[in-house]
């Protein structure tokens, strides 16, 4: 059935979620696979834009219209080579994108009859075409004699590899982690984004010519001096991992964590993967209060869930309409049992004996101001309340950490630590020339899909560098 009138006669509809017994104790994703019948149903939904606002919205600007188009006739394969044209990591972002903020929230039937399941559908191209052996079609591509340094295996430097290698050019990435993925391997909780998936990437991009080597950690197991002499240009793809504290009294009391690392302590016990670096942080049968309203306390709020947790709450100085984070994600959170408090802002950690026992928080109120779509907030005065806590996590952001090799190598880093870009010919060319950079820390922390589009946006600026 596909006619002008198909987005009201099928309505909006995701893909099934397990049960919720499951999503509350076990690490895995909490989508079922969705039938193909399903899924080229919902594709056929689509308008077919003239000006299609979805793909504006997209910071990759995928060609969305036309691969919905592709999978509601059946033709798989080739949904799958135009996906891959704009998304180097099309399966991670159909997972970890908040398409409600982006595609999905920008296309014309959001509003009235729902939108297309954007993400859902981005998915199960990839995930399809993939199990059917979908690989990447090289055989027009030359080989080149160059060969290129990235610096971290995230997102931006594996989008960076990807159109580098599409284009003749040998890769070699460099990780001091033992899997790929920086963060979305490490700090994405596996029931958003099962390792699995990142695994089935590198595949493909070694089947591409791309290089890892991995465990090795830049200006300890071998020096950026030594990378830079042996290559022809470096990509920097390093990320945020430097935590922003709460700046309240008492943060660094005994059962006070970031969110950050304990994520990575987490992922790391799942994967079977001892480190020092990253200990094990076992919230079972505590009270937990996560601060912060992005989607990482999203992650930290499911995850102490499923770590058997007694209450899980989550604090947020504003109201859930401000919330930062996808609102997808709120809402499985919720399902899960997280408590969520609006409008608290937290002054200060309660302890005894040095040992968390709670977080003193003040009300607040909102102020919207004309120009601005955030509101700003104040606090109320003598509205002081104490929510009990055995654990509190942080998750207020992160910021880039410069390296002490980036300054011996002039490269330039603003106030922030923010690597400065675009400073010569070339896109995301650094005050070294041979150097290129792109993602977080470029921009700061941000989503998964902007350091991919940076990373493929330095990979160009390389290649014209190279010619």
């Amino acid at each position: 059935m596909n006619n002008d009138f198909q987005f009201i006669e099928i309505n909006r509809h995701l893909a099934d979620k397990k049960d919720i017994q499951q999503r509350q104790t076990e690490f895995v994703e909490i989508y079922r696979p969705n039938q193909k019948q399903h899924i080229e149903s919902q594709a056929s939904r689509c308008l077919d834009c003239g000006n299609p606002y979805c793909e504006w919205k997209c910071p990759l600007h995928n060609y969305i219209p036309n691969w919905l188009q592709l999978i509601s006739e059946n033709r798989l394969m080739e949904a799958a080579d135009l996906v891959h044209q704009t998304n180097s990591l099309p399966e991670v972002c159909g997972r970890v994108c908040p398409q409600d903020r982006l595609c999905e929230g920008a296309c014309t039937l959001n509003d009235d009859f729902g939108a297309v399941t954007i993400g859902n559908i981005e998915r199960y191209i990839t995930d399809s075409a993939i199990e059917q052996g979908w690989k990447p079609d090289l055989s027009d591509v030359h080989r080149r004699p160059e060969n290129v340094a990235i610096i971290g295996a995230g997102p931006a430097g594996l989008a960076c590899a990807d159109v580098l290698a599409r284009n003749g050019i040998t890769a070699t990435v460099y990780d001091k982690y033992p899997e790929i993925g920086g963060l979305l391997t490490y700090g994405i909780p596996a029931f958003k984004l099962e390792k699995s998936i990142i695994q089935h990437r590198r595949k493909i991009l070694e089947g591409m010519g791309v290089k890892f080597q991995l465990n090795t950690h830049i200006g300890v197991d071998i020096s950026f001096d030594d990378i830079a002499h042996s290559h022809d240009a470096v990509f920097l793809g390093l990320g945020t991992y430097k935590a922003i504290a709460a700046n309240i009294p008492n943060e660094n009391a005994q059962g006070v964590y970031q969110a950050l690392p304990y994520l990575i302590a987490n992922t790391k016990k799942i994967l079977n993967q001892s480190s020092e670096e990253y200990p094990f942080i076992d919230l079972q049968n505590q009270n937990v209060v996560v601060l912060g309203g992005g989607d990482t306390s999203m992650d930290c709020v499911r995850t102490a869930v499923r770590q058997g947790a007694n209450k899980v709450t989550l604090l947020y100085r504003r109201d859930e309409a401000s919330m930062p984070g996808s609102a997808n994600e709120v809402a499985n959170a919720k399902e899960e049992g997280v408590n969520f408090i609006f409008n608290h802002q937290p002054i200060e950690i309660q302890v005894n004996d040095g040992k968390v026992v709670g977080v003193e928080c003040l009300q607040t109120h909102l102020e919207f101001e004309e120009g601005n779509s955030r509101p700003s907030f104040k606090m109320i005065e003598d509205s002081n309340q104490c929510i009990e806590a055995d654990a509190v996590i942080v998750a207020f952001g992160f910021q880039p950490n410069p390296t002490d090799w980036m300054k011996q190598h002039n490269i330039e880093v603003d106030i922030q630590g923010r690597v400065v870009v675009n400073r010569h010919e070339f896109t995301y060319q650094t005050s070294n020339p041979k150097v290129f950079s792109g993602g977080d820390m470029v921009r700061g922390a941000d989503l998964v899909v902007t350091a991919i589009d940076e990373g493929r946006k330095a990979a160009i600026g390389i290649l014209d560098f190279l010619t």
